[in-house]
C-alpha cells in the first residue's frame, strides 16, 4: 500500500486534496471532508502513517459530524471517537471526512440520504450502493486509501460490489461496535470498503478485538482449519444449490459462473452445498431488523440531542421532531418493527423470526463441515440507474437474499470484484465460518492476482 504520508507530507497532501475536490464535484461520496481536523488525533507514526480514510458517518469521530444521513441529527459533532477508528487513528492513520450514506443505514442506494445524491463512479447516473454507498464510492474513484462502513444485511458488501472495490463484513464481534450508532444491534457491524484485498486485511487487524467498551466484542481467535477426510488437504468451495432458482441479470449470473471456473483453476475443489433456509432469509432479516430499529430508533425525540421541533408540550415535541426529522424509509422501518413487537404480534413474528435465524446458522454450520469457503453473488443485478425499476424499496430489499445471511449467522464475507460487464463491475462474495477472515483473504488475494480491482473510468489512481 503507497497511500503512506499521503495525508501528511505538505507536497503529497496539497496534490491529494485538489484531486478529492475535483473528484468530489462528480461523486460526491462526503458529507464532510476535513482532512486537517482529522489529523489530531492521529499518531505520527505506525502501520498507517499518513494514509487518508473515510468514515461512514454513522460512525463517531470527535470533532466531526454524526448525522446518519438524517435530518434528526444535522449539525450533531460526536464528543468521541469509536474503538475501531480510534485504533486506526493510533496506527497513524488520519480521517479525511464523513462519507455519505442511507438514513441510519437504511436502503441499497444511498439515495435514502437526507443530505445529497452519491453517484457511481463508473456511470454517475447509475448508484453507487448502500448503505455505505459514500465509503465505496470514495474509495473507487481514489479519494481514500479505504473507508469505514457498516454492514447491517450487506450494506458494506453491496455498494463494494457495485463500484468494483473489496467489501469486508467481519465475524460479528471481532470489532468493537463502540461508537456505531445502533440500528440493527444483533445483526450490524464495522467493515471496510479498500481497493486491495491486502488493505482489507491490514485495517482488519488493526481493528479486531476485545473492548471494555463494547459487552458484544470478543478477543479474536481464528478459526481452526477444517478436518479433511480422504481430500489430501484440498480446499473445498461450496456453492448453494438454492440459488439457481433466484432471478438474477444474465451478466451476474455469467460471472458467477466464470468465478467459480476460476476457483477450480486455482485448485479449489467447487461443489454444491445445501442451505435449504435461504428462501426465509429476507423476511427473517426484515422482522429483526426493524424490530431492533423500532427500539433503538426510540432515543431520538428531540429532547436530548438532535433537532428539536417547536412544539407547546413533550408530546407535541417528540411526535414533530420525529416526523420532521426521520425520513420515509426510517419512519416505515419504524413502523414495521413497532408492528412486530405488539403484545400478541411477537409469537408470531418476531419470535418465529428467531427461530429460522437459529436454522439459518444450523445450515451454515453444517455447510461448513464438508467445505472451507461458500461463494455466492452479492445482489442479483448490476448497479442500476437512479428511477429504474431495481430501485424500487421493495425490489432492493428482495435482493437482499444473497448478502443477508452471513449478518443473521455472524460470518464473516468478502465482496470481490469479479467481472466488467458492459462497462460495469459484478461482484461475488465469499463467506467463511467464524473467525475465517484468513480464509476469505487467502481466497480473493489468489483471485486478485489474475483480476485486480478496475479503475472506473475517468478516475485514474493516483496512489495504490
Amino acid at each position: 500500500m503507497d497511500w503512506s504520508g499521503v495525508a501528511t507530507s505538505q507536497e503529497s497532501a496539497g496534490k491529494w486534496k485538489s484531486l478529492v475536490g475535483s473528484r468530489e464535484e462528480k461523486v460526491r461520496a462526503f458529507l464532510q471532508y476535513e482532512p486537517d481536523l482529522g489529523r489530531r488525533d492521529s499518531a505520527d507514526a505506525g502501520p498507517l502513517a499518513g494514509v487518508p480514510f473515510g468514515v461512514k458517518d454513522n460512525i463517531a469521530v470527535r470533532g466531526f459530524r454524526l448525522s446518519c444521513g438524517s435530518r434528526i441529527l444535522d449539525r450533531f459533532i460526536s464528543p468521541y471517537t469509536a474503538t475501531a477508528v480510534a485504533k486506526l487513528q493510533a496506527a497513524g492513520g488520519v480521517v479525511a471526512g464523513k462519507t455519505n450514506l442511507d438514513e441510519f443505514g437504511m436502503g441499497s442506494s444511498t439515495q435514502n440520504s437526507a443530505f445529497q445524491t452519491t453517484s457511481n463512479p463508473w456511470d454517475l447516473s447509475r448508484v453507487p450502493g448502500g448503505s455505505s454507498g459514500g465509503s465505496a464510492a470514495a474509495v473507487a474513484c481514489g479519494s481514500v486509501a479505504f473507508a469505514l462502513g457498516s454492514d447491517t444485511g450487506g450494506s458494506v458488501r453491496q455498494p463494494a460490489a457495485f463500484c468494483g472495490v473489496y467489501g469486508l463484513k467481519p465475524t460479528y464481534g471481532s470489532v468493537s461496535r463502540y461508537g456505531l450508532v445502533a440500528y440493527a444491534s444483533s445483526l450490524e457491524v464495522i467493515g471496510v470498503a479498500a481497493k486491495k484485498v491486502e488493505t482489507a486485511e491490514r485495517v482488519f487487524t488493526i481493528m479486531r478485538g476485545r473492548d471494555r467498551l463494547d459487552q458484544t466484542s470478543l478477543p479474536f481467535t481464528p478459526c481452526a482449519p477444517r478436518k479433511i477426510s480422504g481430500k489430501a488437504g484440498k480446499k473445498v468451495m461450496g456453492v448453494p444449490r438454492e440459488i439457481s432458482g433466484v432471478a438474477m441479470h444474465a451478466d451476474v449470473r455469467k460471472t458467477l459462473e466464470a468465478a467459480k471456473a476460476r476457483f477450480s483453476g486455482m485448485g479449489y475443489e467447487v461443489t454444491e452445498v445445501s442451505l435449504p433456509s435461504l428462501e426465509y432469509v429476507v423476511a427473517c432479516y426484515y422482522i429483526i431488523a426493524t424490530a431492533e430499529a423500532s427500539a433503538n430508533l426510540a432515543r431520538f425525540d428531540g429532547v436530548r440531542y438532535g433537532v428539536r421541533a417547536q412544539a407547546d408540550n413533550p408530546e407535541q415535541l417528540m411526535i414533530r421532531t420525529r416526523s420532521e426529522g426521520f425520513g420515509g424509509e426510517v419512519k416505515l422501518r419504524i413502523l414495521l418493527g413497532t408492528y412486530v413487537l405488539r403484545s400478541g404480534f411477537q409469537d408470531e413474528y418476531y419470535i418465529k423470526a428467531q427461530k429460522v435465524r437459529t436454522a439459518i446458522k444450523g445450515d451454515f454450520d453444517r455447510a461448513f463441515a464438508a467445505v472451507d469457503l461458500i461463494l455466492m453473488p452479492v445482489y442479483p443485478v448490476p448497479p442500476f440507474q437512479r428511477g429504474s425499476s431495481d430501485a424500487d424499496p421493495f425490489s432492493q430489499k428482495l435482493a437482499d437474499i444473497f448478502t443477508c445471511s452471513a449478518n443473521l449467522a455472524g460470518l464473516p464475507a468478502l465482496s470481490f470484484p469479479a467481472a466488467v460487464e458492459n462497462g460495469l463491475p459484478i461482484g461475488m462474495q465469499l463467506m467463511a465460518p467464524p473467525f475465517a477472515e484468513s480464509r476469505l483473504f487467502e481466497a480473493c488475494s489468489a483471485f486478485e492476482a489474475s483480476f485486480p480491482s478496475p479503475d472506473p473510468p475517468g478516475f485514474p489512481m493516483e496512489w495504490r
